[in-house]
């Protein structure tokens, strides 16, 4: 087991908490990112990669037929490994925006293709549900299960903002947690059910789920209205009949009290490891645990951790996710530095496999490996590399420089993008946006409101602009008055750039070299004056 120190290249405002990390084809990504993505991602998902006690990211690209991927913070993420001639994806349900909004939606990802510079291009559909539908959550739970010869997902968990009806303007953003309601759902026809067990008389939230075959083990989690971490542990039974499905619940003894704890798998077996947590509200789980799953059911074994630093001992809050099977990529917070309240300190967790023997410093026994963009170069210069490609995507080729992310470039867009709340009665949902207009491609259009000091972006289509105004608009150079700030399409010219004379300076003119002179007496002179006449 090894705890090692990571150096994020221009990357380290990205990683928050409630972030999560896959591993689609080898590959690790970050999903759920800091802010909304712009330039350098428009997708919001990014490759991470680990080398040499560095982390770099690098932007993930989408098919033409994908959907809009929000940037979730702390959703259900579950992998479908491969079945019935399907390929290994993710659901992705719920979650919360960087506006504080809730989502409902669940979405497939899929690995859509490779290209010849092995850059991976991802597909995003977003799967319908009927039937009894659950309701926008977060810090909830998905988990694959199979029975006779089915396979079916289970969500459990998690917490929304309180019922219309009770919120008030002191507790509008008051969380409470969702009704202790098991939802099963059929992948191939999108059908949902709930289910009330007397077992699960309680919500909780932030718990950890592992399952195998037809059971899932729901393991601690965090309850809001007792505001405690108990010691639980649920065993959650379920046979996928031919009418409907039978579940069953069994509470076991050895629980453990822990919340928003880190999960990797040891290996093609049912072996997990658990790493960090919480036991209270203002003291980490400094300890870690091995969770074995077999015909047996679950055990549950003590594992010596890591040697933990000061900055990961004294920092009150840390997160990370799986780096791939048997490591972790762990994150805390740079505390008592106000100049960098967003920095973060990054750690690689490696625990030791049976099967692994001793490798040098510096690589890598996780998924990162057999990806290594440095060390799978043998067709880099042959001209296999370039058939099927455009002549733009072999301009930057290289995976240090192309698509690597650079946070320099990034703007904040927290309070304007593409995807805020422009005015009262916006009408864009990222989640249901359609282009309106011919000349908008993934996007929304927006225009710049010049009210006021910094001024703000609009919707041109909650502003209600025809598409020969908002062209004209962007072409011209007038100043732009939404409906709320004067109601006038545009007034006012912009003031002319001043423009500053170059100052030139004259060029030294060269000394020119005048007739030569002697110095001769008066008596010489008269000589050569005699002599040439």
């Amino acid at each position: 087991m090894t705890l090692q120190a990571l150096t994020p290249v221009n990357c380290a405002g990205l990683l928050q908490p409630g972030c999560s990390l896959l591993q689609l084809d080898g590959e690790i990504l970050l999903f759920g990112q800091k802010g909304w993505p712009k330039r350098s991602c428009p997708t919001g998902v990014f490759g991470v990669r680990i080398k040499h006690s560095e982390m770099k990211l690098r932007a993930i690209s989408f098919s033409n037929d994908s959907c809009y991927l929000p940037p979730l913070r702390c959703p259900a993420v579950c992998r479908l490994d491969p079945y019935d001639g399907l390929p290994e994806s993710y659901l992705i349900h719920g979650g919360r925006t960087p506006n504080n909004e809730i989502s409902s939606s669940l979405y497939l990802l899929t690995m859509d293709s490779r290209g010849c510079n092995r850059k991976l291009t991802l597909k995003c559909k977003e799967k319908e549900l009927v039937g009894e539908v659950p309701g926008a959550r977060y810090g909830h739970a998905m988990s694959i299960v199979q029975s006779r010869g089915k396979t079916a997902c289970v969500m459990f968990g998690g917490r929304s903002y309180m019922p219309a009806g009770e919120r008030t303007t002191e507790r509008w953003n008051s969380v409470v947690d969702c009704p202790p309601q098991v939802f099963l759902f059929d992948l191939e026809f999108g059908c949902s059910s709930a289910h009330t067990l007397p077992e699960l008389s309680d919500g909780q939230s932030f718990h950890v789920a592992i399952a195998r075959e037809d059971s899932v083990y729901f393991i601690g989690g965090h309850s809001i209205t007792s505001d405690s971490r108990p010691p639980r542990l649920f065993r959650l039974r379920v046979e996928l009949l031919q009418g409907s499905p039978l579940l069953s619940c069994e509470t076991l003894d050895f629980g453990l009290s822990i919340s928003s704890a880190l999960v990797t798998r040891t290996g093609p077996g049912h072996k997990y490891i658990v790493l960090g947590g919480y036991q209270s509200d203002s003291q980490k789980r400094m300890e870690c645990n091995t969770v074995i799953l077999d015909e047996k059911g679950i055990h549950i074994e003590h594992l010596e951790p890591p040697k933990w630093t000061q900055d990961i001992i004294h920092s009150r809050t840390w997160f990370g996710g799986s780096a791939g099977d048997g490591c972790l990529l762990l994150a805390v917070p740079s505390e008592g530095r106000p100049s960098q309240p967003d920095v973060h300190y990054f750690y690689h967790v490696r625990f030791q496999q049976e099967k692994e023997s001793n490798e040098e410093e510096g690589t890598q026994a996780c998924s990162q490996e057999s990806t290594d963009y440095d060390n799978s170069t043998p067709l880099e210069d042959s001209e296999e590399l370039y058939f099927g490609r455009e002549p733009h995507e072999l301009e930057n080729s290289s995976d240090d420089e192309a698509d690597t992310y650079n946070e320099e470039d990034e703007e904040d867009e927290s309070q304007t993008g593409y995807w805020i709340k422009c005015c009262l009665g916006c009408q864009v949902d990222p989640n249901t946006w359609e282009p309106l207009y011919s000349t908008e491609l993934h996007r929304p259009a927006m225009i710049f409101c010049s009210k006021g000091e910094e001024g703000h972006w609009v919707h041109a289509q909650c502003m209600e602009l025809s598409e020969t105004l908002l062209v004209k608009l962007s072409q011209g150079s007038k100043k732009y008055f939404c409906l709320g700030h004067g109601g006038l399409p545009y007034q006012e010219m912009t003031p002319p750039r001043q423009i500053i004379p170059v100052k030139r300076t004259p060029m030294k003119v060269k000394e020119r070299n005048g007739p030569l002179m002697f110095k001769m007496s008066p008596a010489k002179k008269s000589f050569f004056k005699r002599l040439f006449d």
